[in-house]
């Protein structure tokens, strides 16, 4: 967890907000996979969310559902997952390393072992996508335990009780909506209110990350305009894995453009 207090002590003092690129791990092969993450830090990342593949993304829109097959069909799991998480950990001992993932793979391994293994990886934050708040107390706790930042969701309609919570029980950075419905560049993000972030400020949460539908390094600015420590993109780097997933030295270099030009908006 204080490797993401560190990364935004240091953002800080630069007068820079974060960008957080995700992507699904093992995607398109396990091989390619690492390499694209380690662009992705070389590139200017701050900080990493990564998936682990999963038959049934509920959250997520088509392009990440295909990184999830691809990966899938290339034969990668939960374990392959944490060697490459443990690689990348070793590649860069400080860049906040954070999963975004659903429950049946938590609960598949069981929740103490899953976290005592992501935390042995080298994993820094866990995000459950389909767990709800009210439901999120046994996860929270081993994640605690094993010095993991639990991190939660807050959409844009959130009440403030919820709100209450969600500042008590999460740490790290706090997951906040652009907009409703699933991942993906095909709505563009809708950029929260700086009244609404300061509302959210107020409770205060760990630092809020804008994430969903963001694509571009005008979104990316507008995002920090309005109040957000950082953005998060997901499908428009999934994207460009989709269509150079053959050429990877064309992958590589798309990548790192991509993430050099939404890094030079923070």
């Amino acid at each position: 967890m204080k490797r993401y207090q560190h990364m935004f002590e240091q953002l800080a003092k630069q007068k820079q907000g974060a960008f957080v690129p995700f992507i699904t791990i093992g995607d398109p092969g396990p091989e390619l996979s690492f390499e694209i993450i380690k662009t992705l830090i070389d590139a200017g990342a701050d900080a990493l969310e990564l998936g682990i593949p999963f038959s049934d993304p509920i959250a997520d829109g088509p392009t990440i559902q295909s990184a999830n097959i691809r990966a899938l069909a290339a034969g990668v799991t939960p374990a392959i997952c944490f060697d490459i998480i443990a690689k990348v950990r070793e590649y860069n001992a400080t860049i906040p390393i954070g999963l975004l993932l659903y429950s049946n793979l938590v609960m598949a391994r069981g929740i103490d072992n899953f976290y005592s293994q992501a935390a042995a990886a080298g994993v820094d934050s866990v995000l459950i996508a389909d767990v709800p708040l009210h439901e999120s107390k046994r996860f929270r706790q081993a994640a605690t335990k094993h010095n993991i930042a639990p991190i939660y969701i807050v959409p844009s309609n959130i009440d403030d009780e919820d709100l209450r919570q969600v500042a008590s029980y999460g740490r790290g950075y706090t997951y906040l909506l652009s907009r409703a419905g699933v991942t993906g560049t095909e709505t563009a993000a809708a950029m929260p209110t700086g009244e609404l972030i300061d509302r959210i400020r107020s409770y205060n949460p760990a630092p809020p990350l804008l994430g969903f539908g963001i694509s571009t390094p005008a979104h990316v600015r507008a995002a920090l305009d309005n109040g957000a420590a950082g953005a998060i993109s997901g499908s428009a780097i999934v994207k460009l894995i989709e269509q150079h997933q053959h050429h990877p030295a064309e992958l590589l270099l798309s990548l790192q453009q991509f993430v050099s030009s939404m890094k030079a908006a923070t």
